[in-house]
């Protein structure tokens, strides 16, 4: 499946949705902790992950100096793809802003989807002008270099006690980030939609006060209900 294809299903899916499918497949750890929308309302996002690493700072490496390396977060933005998801492990560290109000704006003006970390930003008015999409933490006042060292892109990394891969999957939303694995996708799209359509039945049962038991989930008199609905366009 392309991936034009697969993001028109999954901005239809919750993040909830596709982490009980996963779950199903054996796949208990894909949603990012600490990764938390810096705004109401933001828009369900699809796309390919492009990752950024992070690592505790170390004195000779993390210092302003190191923001015109040619492996500095410069850089990486400058590699990024447009509607490309940017996962970034901070190994949840909280007290020094990973990115600002200007390293956001070139996100925004290459058209990148959004940024997703378990670290946290700085600048925060200034970010949210930007109109980035952005799922972190918080906010810290200090630099990323007070607590990071940053070195590398599109390597695996870890987000949020999750492990991210370049080209995985990422679907945010109110309740956080995903990600689905490039070789599950197809699986997931399948899968997806179906699962969706068959809650909302059941919420339109629970709304006529048919009990829990045996709805959610389904015993094989509720699936046959279901299955009938399907069939004669109610579900």
């Amino acid at each position: 499946m392309n991936d034009m294809d697969a993001r028109q299903i999954l901005q239809g899916v919750t993040t909830a949705t596709i982490t009980t499918i996963l779950l199903k497949k054996g796949l208990r750890n894909v949603w990012m902790r600490g990764a938390k929308p810096v705004r109401a309302g933001q828009p369900r996002l699809v796309g390919r992950a492009f990752t950024l690493r992070f690592v505790p700072a170390r004195e000779d490496l993390a210092t302003p100096a190191s923001w015109g390396s040619p492996i500095s977060t410069r850089a990486a933005i400058e590699a990024m793809p447009e509607d490309a998801i940017v996962v970034a492990g901070a190994g949840g560290v909280t007290d020094a802003g990973i990115f600002g109000d200007i390293l956001c704006a070139r996100m925004a003006k290459k058209n990148v989807a959004a940024l997703i970390t378990d670290g946290v930003m700085r600048d925060a008015a200034g970010v949210l002008g930007t109109g980035l999409p952005v799922w972190c933490a918080g906010y810290a006042a200090p630099p990323s270099v007070a607590g990071l060292t940053f070195v590398g892109w599109q390597e695996p990394i870890d987000c949020g006690g999750v492990a991210v891969f370049p080209d995985d999957l990422i679907v945010v939303d109110d309740d956080g980030a995903v990600l689905i694995p490039a070789a599950l996708v197809d699986e997931v799209c399948a899968e997806a939609p179906e699962q969706e359509r068959m809650e909302a039945w059941i919420m339109t049962e629970v709304d006529r006060g048919t009990p829990l038991p045996g709805l959610y989930p389904m015993n094989a008199e509720t699936k046959a209900r279901y299955e009938a609905a399907k069939a004669a366009g109610e579900a």
